[in-house]
C-alpha cells in the first residue's frame, strides 16, 4: 500500500497536530506540491486549501486523500453538504491506501474518511 501525507487538522481533535514533511520540503508525500491543499489546511486558510485542491490536474478526482482534503476544507467553510459528498466518496472509494494524518500516525484512507464524516454529525 502506498502512503501519502494528507491534513486531516481540526478533522478529529484526536488527530490534529503538525506534519511530518518529505525530505524535499512538500508534505504531500506522493503528491504535486499544494495538489492536496496541505498546507494551506495547516495554516487554516481553507479558500486557497480548496482552490488547490480543484485545481491540481495531477491528482484524479477519486483520490481519497484529494477527497478527504476537500472534504475537510468544505466542512471548515460550512459546505457541510459537500463536505459529506466527499467524505462518503472517499469512503466508498474502490482505491484505498495507508495515509499519514497531520499529527504522523498512519490510518487507512477508508478509516480515515468515515471518521471524517461522523465529525461532521457532531
Amino acid at each position: 500500500m502506498q502512503k501519502i501525507s494528507l491534513c486531516l487538522a481540526g478533522a478529529l481533535a484526536m488527530l490534529g497536530a503538525t506534519c511530518a514533511s518529505a525530505e524535499n520540503g512538500n508534505a504531500e508525500i506522493g503528491y504535486e506540491r499544494g495538489a492536496l491543499g496541505f498546507e494551506a489546511l495547516m495554516a487554516n486558510d481553507n479558500e486557497m486549501a480548496l482552490r488547490q485542491i480543484q485545481s491540481a490536474k495531477s491528482v484524479p478526482h477519486n483520490d481519497p486523500a484529494r477527497l478527504i482534503n476537500l472534504g475537510r476544507a468544505h466542512a471548515r467553510l460550512g459546505n457541510d453538504g459537500q463536505a459529506r459528498q466527499a467524505f462518503e466518496a472517499a469512503a466508498n472509494c474502490k482505491e484505498h491506501f495507508d495515509i499519514i494524518l497531520s499529527n504522523g500516525k498512519v490510518m487507512n484512507s477508508r478509516k480515515a474518511a468515515m471518521l471524517s464524516l461522523q465529525s461532521l454529525k457532531r
